[in-house]
């Protein structure tokens, strides 16, 4: 999927050799991940814990206008100085430029703070900068204003504290800890505005690969959520019926479980049990059978079980909509016998 998307967007003049390298990168399996929020979110805190532990490469404003020596940079840092805002196609550009580098390609990249908008989204899209997941941090802008000010910044690691919520223990780092060049409670509002303005836009672009987290929470906890959110593999888009086995001792809750599953996600229930006595009311010929069984309260042999439970899973909606099953298989030559029909949970 991943090969056919690069394709797609660089539409190289020899796709046969273009497949060949991109294979050869055996990178399919790097990060590429957005970390995006308003200002004070926490951004920078999460994609630096991201590399350290995904062992990814992190960029943001910061790290490609000082950090790197990139053919854009010069005329980027020019815009800096005069005080004037960089074009969206120089920053689409510098990121192409850095994330083209070999690092990049074979450990992944965090991109922090990018993009801020449709416009920088689009461009990164059109160069073929697709990211596989994108995490919002959201706050509540009282708190991200309380947060500001109290921000402070260690020039050594570039990692970031809190003089309330996370100030270092080690004297080392408080002595050296920076006030940043940080907004006023005006800029910082104003900030604030200009993300909200254009947050919608971005939203629309990532919306399937897109996860909003609660960055009002204690660090570890929002840490853990967007951990556990970058390490889950995207679905494809590739048509899936599923076919879904429930098993357990009597009460774990096989029956609620099935019922909410086939609710969900629109799949047919299938109790054998229930199966067994709708084929007796219905009066079928193989109902017939198995009668006399469920009247005396004998268990109904396996193979009129199977035949049954066949014929049921067989049906057109159970083959186009996916099933979930329980009460069967109960032992092993159950299961088997299930293999023997091609009745294959997935």
């Amino acid at each position: 999927q991943n090969m056919l998307e690069e394709l797609l967007i660089h539409k190289p003049d020899d796709p046969i050799q273009y497949m060949i390298d991109h294979l050869k990168q055996n990178n399919d399996d790097a990060p590429r991940i957005c970390v995006l929020g308003p200002p004070a979110s926490g951004k920078t805190t999460v994609a630096m814990w991201l590399c350290k532990h995904l062992d990814a490469v992190r960029i943001s404003q910061e790290t490609l206008l000082f950090k790197e020596i990139l053919a854009l940079t010069k005329e980027a840092k020019a815009y800096k100085e005069r005080k004037q805002k960089i074009p969206n196609a120089l920053w689409a550009n510098l990121i192409q430029e850095r994330l083209s580098n070999v690092d990049c390609i074979k450990q992944g990249w965090i991109l922090e703070g990018f993009p801020e908008n449709q416009e920088q989204a689009w461009m990164l899209q059109s160069s073929g900068i697709i990211p596989r997941h994108v995490v919002v941090l959201y706050a509540p802008d009282t708190v991200l204003i309380e947060r500001n000010s109290g921000k402070r910044l260690d020039p050594f690691t570039e990692e970031v504290y809190h003089t309330t919520f996370d100030w270092p223990s080690d004297p080392l780092v408080q002595q050296r800890l920076v006030k940043p060049e940080d907004l006023s409670e005006q800029e910082m509002s104003k900030k604030l505005l200009e993300y909200h303005r254009n947050f919608p836009g971005v939203f629309q672009i990532y919306q399937k690969v897109l996860k909003s987290i609660n960055a009002d929470q204690p660090s570890m906890d929002v840490l853990s959520q967007v951990l556990t959110y970058v390490q889950t593999r995207q679905r494809s888009a590739a048509p899936f019926t599923p076919r879904i086995l429930f098993c357990g001792p009597p009460g774990s809750g096989k029956s609620l479980q099935a019922a909410l599953i086939a609710q969900k996600y629109s799949v047919v229930n299938i109790c054998c049990g229930q199966l067994l006595k709708e084929a007796v009311a219905d009066k079928t010929k193989l109902g017939e059978l198995v009668k006399p069984y469920i009247d005396n309260g004998y268990p109904v042999p396996d193979n009129l079980v199977m035949k049954i439970l066949a014929e049921r899973l067989n049906a057109l909606d159970c083959m186009t909509n996916g099933w979930v099953l329980y009460g069967f298989p109960r032992d092993v030559e159950q299961g088997e016998q299930l293999q023997k029909s091609h009745i294959i949970p997935n």
